[in-house]
């Protein structure tokens, strides 16, 4: 990666410049990716895993030729997860040609929604962003591409149900992050507290999330709750493994949504051995054995480098390579109708929308976008922390679409 000087809304990176033959660039027409990302504010846990895997998978990407011969160039802006610096971010982004933008932040999705769609550049919102976004009939430009919060919602009560074979009569716990990216999925588990006939209580925690103790000791010694579903994000999740273990709560009751799911969460907590048993939802695969990451690898060592550190931290860093890939197939998809490799955002949007059986080697779910969904169906896995490391629980799946997809429809009135 190439680094250009500090602006106001923070380091611009860029990746894809200097691979290939010589002359190549001139050769073909670059494709500009727009990547947004938080290295430096609120969610710098998540970014400064995550978006080194867009870098290195672009960097796989070109180092392979491009995509049919055309090279990528991805630009990263650390907007500090403040939905300011995310609009100028976007507006720099446009500037450099930029035909995808992967969007990074629920606010700044909400924000940034409108004027995707206005400039006809598709934004990518994986595994967080507005739910209602998965109906692209409605949002032609914005694309979730994994589990929105009412999908991973559906499957978090359908994980519990399981758990404690039935739901009726239980009580319910849901610890969320208090604003709207963690409000949005209670609608839906109102929803489904009704049909399944459990006791549901919500638990707001403040931001910026770091006290959360009298709500473990509510959640544990006053409600008594069955199980616990958990949706934090940046520093918090650490912060209930740490406070629900304390007050004795078992964390083989908890499931966490997408975004407490990472070894850094857990680490921050104390280690594998303080989280124990601890549940987590994942969008894309978690470990190291993947062909994707074999790729990377052996990538740096033509190049006589070690790979990058930022490998070990397995869920965020294999994200950040589902979030470049993805993007890179839509572009894919495109270039087949332009050769020139002249692409528009309206040609890559349309590229999204012919994917279908996508799974990176098994990294993903069989990913299928339409002009309809544009989520991918909804799909997660289930982990638990056990014996010291993360160990698959299910296989992908998904669960109470009709009340998701209810929820949709509803959204859709409003407007």
């Amino acid at each position: 990666m190439k680094r250009w000087l500090p602006i106001p809304i923070g380091l611009v990176m860029m990746s894809g410049l200097t691979l290939g033959s010589p002359g190549s660039a001139a050769a073909s027409h670059e494709i500009v990716l727009g990547l947004q990302c938080d290295r430096t504010g609120a969610t710098q846990t998540v970014g400064v895993h995550l978006c080194p895997g867009y870098h290195d998978y672009v960097r796989l990407v070109n180092a392979k030729g491009g995509v049919e011969g055309h090279k990528i160039r991805a630009v990263e802006i650390d907007h500090e997860y403040k939905v300011p610096q995310g609009v100028e971010a976007y507006e720099r982004h446009k500037k450099e040609g930029a035909v995808v933008i992967s969007l990074y932040g629920t606010p700044h999705t909400y924000a940034l929604t409108q004027k995707l769609t206005e400039d006809r550049i598709p934004g990518t919102s994986p595994g967080f962003g507005r739910a209602d976004a998965t109906d692209g009939t409605r949002y032609p430009y914005v694309f979730p591409l994994a589990a929105s919060y009412w999908s991973q919602a559906g499957a978090a009560v359908d994980f519990a149900k399981k758990q404690l074979g039935g739901l009726k009569g239980k009580k319910i716990a849901f610890l969320f992050f208090d604003n709207p990216a963690g409000r949005e999925p209670i609608p839906v588990l109102e929803d489904l507290a009704a049909r399944e006939g459990f006791q549901l209580k919500t638990f707001a925690v403040p931001p910026p999330g770091v006290e959360m103790g009298a709500q473990a000791l509510d959640i544990a010694q006053r409600y008594r709750a069955d199980f616990v579903i958990a949706h934090l994000f940046g520093r918090s999740p650490s912060v209930s493994i740490k406070e629900l273990k304390r007050v004795g709560y078992p964390l083989r009751k908890v499931v966490s949504f997408v975004w407490g799911s990472a070894e850094a969460d857990v680490e921050a907590a104390g280690g594998f051995g303080v989280a124990e048993g601890y549940h987590t939802m994942q969008y894309a695969g978690v470990g190291t054995d993947f062909p994707v990451l074999n790729e990377i690898r052996e990538m740096y060592k033509k190049e006589g480098k070690e790979p990058s550190k930022e490998m070990a931290s397995t869920v965020y860093y294999n994200r950040g390579v589902m979030w470049a890939a993805v993007a890179v197939e839509a572009i894919r998809n495109a270039v087949k109708a332009k050769p020139d490799g002249k692409v528009t955002g309206a040609d890559v949007k349309a590229g999204f929308e012919k994917i279908k059986g996508f799974t990176l080697g098994g990294l993903l779910p069989p990913l299928e976008i339409t002009p309809n969904d544009h989520e991918g169906g909804g799909w997660v896995q289930i982990w638990q922390v056990k014996g010291g490391k993360f160990a698959r629980e299910t296989d992908w799946y998904k669960a109470y679409q009709d009340v998701v997809a209810k929820h949709i429809q509803e959204a859709g009135a409003k407007k």
